[in-house]
């Protein structure tokens, strides 16, 4: 680092220089948009307001964040992003209480390595993939995800 680097705050308790910090989604209905991944997900609304003249919601999803624009989607298709990975423990279960509540969950989990994945739609089109990451994986696919 030169000497200017050195007046960075570092985030997160880290010296890393960069991080992910959030995907940021139009939202045409915001109070669906929310309500969705609070109720599926564990969300919190970090803060809502404007940002930029724009109203803004920020939220945490465990150790990630998403970020709404109060805006109708310019067009309804996924564009560049695939998808949304969501991280869960307990895959079955939340499987299970989706499609209770008439999710619609095209296909069943697809088991892998002692985990597995769904796909499901969000609102405004968005594809989520809800994964449990398998015990038997690689063990640097597992330090990856947070474990070991």
């Amino acid at each position: 680092m030169t000497p200017a680097d050195t007046k960075l705050r570092f985030p997160y308790g880290r010296t890393d220089r960069y991080h992910l910090q959030h995907i940021h989604l139009f939202s045409q209905d915001i109070a669906h948009s929310i309500d969705f991944y609070t109720r599926w997900f564990d969300a919190e609304v970090a803060w809502d307001g404007d940002y930029e003249g724009s109203r803004n919601v920020f939220m945490r999803i465990g150790i990630g964040a998403l970020h709404f624009y109060d805006q109708a989607p310019r067009e309804l298709r996924r564009n560049a992003i695939h998808h949304l990975g969501m991280q869960v423990v307990g895959l079955q279960d939340l499987y299970d209480r989706m499609k209770a509540a008439g999710v619609h969950l095209p296909n069943p989990i697809r088991h892998s390595k002692g985990g597995g994945y769904f796909m499901l739609e969000a609102p405004d089109q968005v594809l989520i993939e809800a994964f449990e990451p398998g015990t038997e994986r690689d063990p640097n696919v597992l330090a990856y995800y947070g474990y070991r």
